[in-house]
């Protein structure tokens, strides 16, 4: 269906790989257009619960931004390109089901932005993150100004992006950067089950929560919080919540209908 991306369903997770193994994964134009008409695809399946993205091959999650295609861009190319992958991420960052950043390799510049898009990190031992664009005569254009300083603070991000250093999975870890290290052939298995643990929730519940954090990050305590109280009593009026709450009396496991 696509060139460079690959979406893959299993029970109620979805797996999009970005499969460029040859380029190590570096996302062109075509690329994060086909990377938009995927994320499309789950949107519109109210089955999928979970999303993992991950980056074909073993070498690399995403290694960037394609510097090939990138090299010759005016001031003006470059910004629009800037827009298309900040537009695709937002997508990402701001779908209703959780997400979970596999990452099995590099994921440098825009890798590192496309892993800070999604909701969870997880990293392979061998992984090497970090935004080296300052190396290149560039600054992070896919949101990591904006991501990485929300993640792990604003010195850190700071040093990380002045230095354009490239970092391991563990000084990931200890800065926040990414959830946990498992060794590379662990990895798919520790997202899936991961998003498994995830999908066996209540669906609405999930969704709702994760907008309650992305919303709130964003504005003051009190706003946040009046925000959390809406979405608390809209839970009330779903059926998982009665199906969730009288499962808990009877002492049985739950069967949520995403209703």
């Amino acid at each position: 269906m696509w060139e460079n991306i690959i979406l893959e369903m299993e029970e109620s997770i979805a797996i999009l790989t970005i499969n460029r193994p040859k380029a190590l994964n570096a996302l062109n134009t075509n690329t994060l257009l086909e990377l938009d008409e995927a994320l499309n695809e789950v949107m519109k399946d109210n089955t999928i619960r979970a999303l993992i993205l991950t980056g074909g091959g073993d070498r690399a999650f995403v290694a960037g931004a394609d510097i090939t295609e990138m090299k010759d861009k005016n001031a003006m190319e470059g910004r629009e390109f800037a827009l298309l992958g900040q537009r695709v991420f937002a997508k990402l960052q701001d779908m209703l089901i959780p997400t979970i950043a596999a990452i099995n390799g590099y994921a440098l510049g825009g890798g590192c932005e496309l892993a800070l898009a999604c909701d969870i990190r997880i990293a392979s031992s061998k992984t090497k993150i970090g935004q080296p664009e300052v190396t290149l005569g560039i600054t992070p254009g896919f949101a990591g100004t904006q991501r990485l300083a929300r993640t792990v603070g604003l010195a850190v991000a700071k040093e990380l992006i002045f230095t354009g250093a490239q970092i391991n999975a563990d000084e990931a870890l200890r800065i926040g950067l990414v959830n946990r290290v498992v060794e590379p052939e662990k990895l798919m298995e520790e997202a899936k089950n991961l998003a498994m643990k995830i999908a066996s929730n209540a669906p609405i519940a999930v969704s709702l929560a994760k907008q309650a954090i992305n919303k709130g990050i964003d504005v003051d305590l009190n706003t946040g919080m009046a925000y959390e109280a809406e979405v608390f009593g809209l839970c009330f009026s779903t059926k998982d919540q009665k199906e969730g709450m009288t499962a808990f009396v009877e002492k049985r496991k739950a069967e949520f209908k995403n209703e």
